[in-house]
């Protein structure tokens, strides 16, 4: 990493108090997020077993179709975060509205895309004859909210571009109690099964969009910023948005890879892994909090034309990283014979996810550096070199992963792979961080 002064102690606690401000409430609305799929489950299930594997098949594609473009979020935070730095909040939040509109354009695309396809879909993810009309009709429906979701996203990023993680959290966690009433109502209250599932999440997706846009359109009238589209800004950030998109679907690739290749190692194998595989996710949710955090502080830094700011606050945070890292790391040695059980009481499954929980474990660090300096990375607008960066990764990556079913050493292998994986990403945003290329400053990058 470059090299910057040692900052001084009273520094290093200003720091540590404005990590904290925008991690911690970051984290929570990153939790709040799966409990919609967890909530939508629970009601479902009580459906019938055919019910719930048809939402299992929807939810998983509409949670690839939204992932893939949560750059909506990382890139509009860079971005606002940068104006803000520059003390111009009526272009920050014009900024931010360009993304808005952004997001409303590929929400409608995907509407577009997934209504008349939605069988197609649903076959290719392997639903059975029993399970493919619920999935099929969920999947339409929920498609409907797809712009509210990507709206979320945009509306989020500018949020935290103006250094509020705050809000983003009250309005999860309200819009998890809504979704969960609203299930729960057009369900058996109104009897409308699966539909009535998909068309409560669609409205509560819907409502919390609406608060975002409330927040920002308020945002803009206070400071004079116009609410119109334009093309020229939105142009900006779908290219701002593209390299952060290539991260994503490599990123996405490497982990299909993965699930791909324990499939192969057998039954016990690919249970272990889903066990595994949801633990590292969930750990990822603390780590990538402070992620957040650096994409907020970092922008702001270099919008202000602070590099020495910007170097220290990068260090602390690369501190604060590998310290939760260790952290989180003891925590899954110490709860693996209680964690276990809630998921498997089959001794082969344990037998196979418990080593490759101590390799994830022993990772955590590695993570921790990972996310946060990825998270700088993005604050800095760095995108080109994270997107090579991932694509390089992913080379490393498949082929190792590859070798597994015939080199041996099944899912702890595969893990040891995944864990060469984080090594290689860990290194290549190390060697970006140290070169300092990324501290460009000013308003734009």
């Amino acid at each position: 990493m470059t090299q910057a002064p040692a900052p001084s102690r009273t520094t290093r606690r200003l720091h540590d108090r404005e990590i904290v401000a925008l991690a911690v409430p970051a984290f929570g609305a990153l939790v709040a997020e799966p409990l919609f799929v967890l909530a939508d489950s629970a009601i479902v299930g009580h459906l019938g077993t055919a019910q719930l594997a048809g939402l299992g098949v929807a939810s998983a594609l509409l949670t690839t179709a939204v992932s893939v473009f949560v750059f909506l979020a990382y890139a509009t935070t860079a971005a606002v975060a940068r104006r803000v730095g520059a003390g111009d909040l009526n272009a920050a939040i014009r900024q931010g509205m360009d993304g808005i509109w952004l997001a409303l354009l590929i929400g409608i695309t995907v509407i577009a895309v997934v209504l008349p396809t939605a069988p197609v879909l649903v076959d290719v993810f392997g639903a059975s004859d029993t399970a493919a009309p619920y999935a099929t009709t969920y999947l339409r429906i929920s498609a409907l909210g797809i712009p509210a979701m990507l709206v979320v996203l945009a509306a989020t990023g500018v949020l935290r571009g103006l250094q509020d993680t705050k809000t983003p959290l009250y309005v999860a966690v309200a819009g998890f109690v809504a979704n969960a009433v609203l299930n729960a109502g057009l369900v058996y209250g109104a009897g409308l099964g699966i539909a009535g599932s998909a068309w409560g999440t669609v409205i509560a997706q819907c409502g919390m969009a609406a608060v975002y846009l409330t927040v920002v359109v308020r945002g803009a009238r206070g400071h004079g910023a116009s609410l119109r589209p334009d093309a020229a800004g939105i142009r900006a950030c779908a290219q701002a948005g593209a390299p952060l998109l290539v991260r994503t679907l490599s990123l996405r690739a490497i982990l299909m890879i993965a699930t791909a290749v324990a499939a192969r190692l057998g039954d016990a194998d690919i249970a272990a892994h889903q066990i595994v595989l949801s633990l590292w996710s969930l750990l990822a949710f603390a780590l990538d909090a402070i992620a957040i955090a650096g994409q907020a502080i970092i922008g702001r830094y270099l919008g202000a034309d602070d590099t020495r700011g910007a170097r220290q606050a990068c260090r602390r945070m690369v501190e604060w990283g590998i310290a939760v890292g260790v952290v989180l790391g003891v925590l899954v040695v110490i709860a693996r014979p209680v964690f276990l059980p809630l998921f498997t009481s089959d001794s082969v499954v344990k037998d196979a996810a418990l080593p490759a929980l101590v390799i994830v474990a022993l990772s955590q660090p590695v993570c921790g550096v990972v996310f946060v300096l990825d998270g700088v990375l993005m604050g800095a607008g760095d995108g080109p070199y994270l997107a090579w960066a991932m694509l390089l990764t992913l080379a490393v990556f498949t082929p190792a992963a590859l070798l597994v079913p015939t080199a041996g050493g099944g899912l702890t292998a595969l893990w040891a792979a995944m864990t060469l994986m984080m090594t290689v990403r860990m290194l290549t945003l190390w060697l970006r961080a140290r070169s300092g290329r990324w501290l460009v400053t000013g308003a734009t990058r």
